[in-house]
């Protein structure tokens, strides 16, 4: 059953280690099989508070898609998300 792992930025705090990020992740994703399907594109919150952006991904399986996130080649790229906003991220299985 496939899987989605979601990104949700709420704040920036640094935009250079953002744009070290955007550097260093598409080599993480080389290989994975990780399909993008939102990114950072137009959205409008419909409850709670506007975020900044969204990412959606998505994986064949809810483990695939853990695997790739725990990665050392994935969280080597972290870092430097978590150091540039705020994010919320989450893994959700499909129906």
């Amino acid at each position: 059953m496939s899987a989605y792992i979601v990104f949700i930025r709420e704040k920036t705090l640094d935009q250079s280690e953002l744009e070290t990020y955007w550097q260093k992740a598409p080599a993480a994703m080389e290989g994975q099989p990780i399909k993008p399907l939102a990114a950072y594109g137009r959205h409008e919150a419909l409850e709670g508070p506007d975020v900044e952006g969204v990412v959606i991904a998505e994986f064949p399986t809810l483990e695939e898609a853990r695997a790739w996130y725990d990665s050392p080649a994935y969280q080597a790229a972290a870092q430097h998300r978590l150091r540039g906003a705020v994010y919320r991220g989450l893994v959700v299985e499909g129906v």
